[in-house]
């Protein structure tokens, strides 16, 4: 019975979370609000039926998730220091990336990592040519930064999830 009420009960009470601190209060009738917001898009995800993600490598999952914590604080420092040195030079541009990764839940991971670390964006991907776009805020290698993200990033998450 709950469950088909609140398909996801985790994700809902997450939402609920996320709803009451963007709101800052706990009045009742932000409180309801928020129930029903958690509750229709609990049950608007259950509808989806995303397929379930298949991680075949815990281990290195866990250190690719180190290396890009550290690569996201290196970044900070990076853009920090472009932002803040007198006179500084920025030459930002575009890279294309071609990829061999193609599973939906990898893709959504790389996408994630290129989007958090500051300096970069990823732009767009032609998923019928299997390329990726990004946005560089210093591009001084274009080479480097396609090796980069196919060492550091593409393949460890290819033998996560495919």
């Amino acid at each position: 019975m709950i469950r088909r009420c609140l398909p996801h009960p985790l994700m809902s009470g997450f939402l609920l979370l996320a709803w009451l601190l963007l709101q800052r209060s706990l009045a009742p009738a932000t409180l309801l609000a928020g129930v029903l917001v958690a509750m229709g898009l609990g049950r608007a995800f259950g509808k989806l039926r995303p397929p379930a993600a298949r991680i075949r490598n815990v281990p290195l999952l866990v250190r690719l998730l180190l290396r890009v914590m550290g690569d996201i604080v290196r970044s900070n420092l990076a853009v920090a220091w472009l932002v803040l040195r007198p006179g500084g030079q920025v030459r930002s541009g575009f890279v294309s990336v071609s990829l061999e990764l193609t599973d939906p839940y990898g893709l959504a991971a790389l996408a994630c990592i290129i989007t958090s670390t500051p300096g970069t964006i990823w732009v767009d991907h032609d998923s019928t040519r299997r390329v990726l776009l990004i946005h560089v805020l210093d591009l001084v290698d274009e080479a480097a930064w396609i090796g980069n993200i196919k060492r550091r990033y593409e393949r460890p998450l290819l033998e996560i999830f495919q």
